[in-house]
């Protein structure tokens, strides 16, 4: 047996079959009466609405404390290998023993930088939760908005989760987590 109709016959009795394919089948087929409707005829596809824009949240910094200095924000930098702290920094926190370093650095202009020496396991707090970390101390001149900059390995080792849409970025230890809101 061999059915033939033109499409455009088919097209229009394709909203009533697929209800009763539903039916049959138990399932749920998503089907907007009007789109069908009011597109009753025509050729293209239905256009897909765009998500709405937003704006831009900003750097993802977090509130930490070195020794008993408070650190404003903290810069979490995914494009950043290392976590950066300037030498004027360091001079505030005090007591942290340089080991001396022969590397270098291209920052974002393209220049090299001469790397000052590196500081290995400073405490960082945040909140209630205390991680090791390495910083590499350059000289440079001290940004009141963001005064060290924690790279990948910090993220890694400190399992940061980002959120960008919900703007939320929780850390956690071995025990337990905190959650920050990027929009405070």
């Amino acid at each position: 047996m061999e059915i033939i109709m033109l499409l455009t016959e088919a097209l229009q009795q394709i909203h009533v079959h697929a209800r009763r394919i539903k039916q049959y089948l138990g399932e749920e087929i998503d089907l907007e009466e009007k789109a069908i409707e009011e597109h009753e005829g025509c050729s293209g596809p239905l256009k897909r609405r765009n998500p709405p824009k937003m704006k831009d949240p900003g750097g993802l910094t977090i509130p930490c404390t070195i020794g008993n200095v408070k650190i404003g924000k903290a810069l979490l930098d995914s494009r950043s290998s290392i976590n950066l702290m300037p030498l004027s920094m360091l001079k505030k926190i005090g007591g942290l023993t340089l080991k001396l370093t022969n590397i270098s650095s291209v920052v974002v202009d393209g220049s090299s930088k001469k790397l000052y020496d590196v500081v290995e396991d400073v405490v960082i707090r945040i909140e209630s939760l205390e991680f090791l970390v390495d910083f590499v101390v350059i000289e440079m001149k001290e940004d009141d908005r963001i005064l060290v900059i924690l790279g990948r390995s910090f993220m890694k080792m400190a399992k940061v989760v980002i959120s960008v849409y919900y703007g939320v970025i929780m850390l956690k230890d071995q025990e337990e987590k905190v959650i920050y809101n990027l929009s405070k």
